[in-house]
């Protein structure tokens, strides 16, 4: 597996992984499957400023990916951003998730990105769905983000409400004067 900047052409096989997480799940609250132009505009506004990254089998296939996100549209927020990952249903478990975070905390970090938070749905404690699992919340625990708020039934889909929790990690320190972020400018 290796991972690569995502491009426009990627767009229909991306959309492909995201289908089922709208359709079938609570992790997304869309309700409607964009379209393949909508998912084209999201990939160039966001890949414009933040890492949108992708993981490759060694046979050219999508397996996941991730990108960045502004956080807040403030200024003083420009040095924290939202992450997201999606991997294909059938390589859950398979190392893609940790690949991806990996690259993308490393390419954020090189940007001068400190903070970066997860916005993840939740089940209370006891419940059973058979649209979520708290398996986000377990791989982000993994990976050293911190459970820092919940909003509570703050999300209905498919006729319930679903706690919604953020989490966090930091990736450097947080100096008195920080550098400006290099939005735009950022490496694998």
């Amino acid at each position: 597996m290796k991972i690569e900047r995502v491009s426009i052409k990627d767009a229909k096989e991306l959309l492909e992984i995201y289908t089922p997480y709208v359709t079938d799940t609570a992790i997304t609250f869309e309700y409607e499957v964009p379209s393949l132009q909508e998912f084209e505009s999201r990939i160039k506004n966001i890949s414009s400023k933040f890492p949108y990254i992708k993981a490759i089998s060694d046979d050219g296939t999508i397996l996941g990916y991730a990108y960045a996100s502004t956080f807040k549209g403030r200024a003083a927020y420009d040095w924290s951003v939202e992450s997201t990952v999606y991997v294909k249903e059938d390589e859950k478990r398979n190392g893609v998730g940790s690949a991806l975070y990996e690259t993308l905390e490393n390419s954020l970090k090189g940007m001068g990105i400190l903070n970066v938070n997860a916005c993840i749905a939740y089940l209370k404690e006891g419940d059973v769905d058979k649209h979520l699992t708290n398996d986000s919340f377990y791989f982000h625990e993994k990976k050293g983000y911190k459970l820092v708020g919940t909003f509570h039934d703050s999300g209905f889909k498919f006729g319930k409400w679903y706690d919604m929790i953020w989490m966090e990690k930091m990736l450097g320190e947080h100096p008195k004067a920080p550098e400006k972020v290099s939005f735009g400018n950022w490496q694998i």
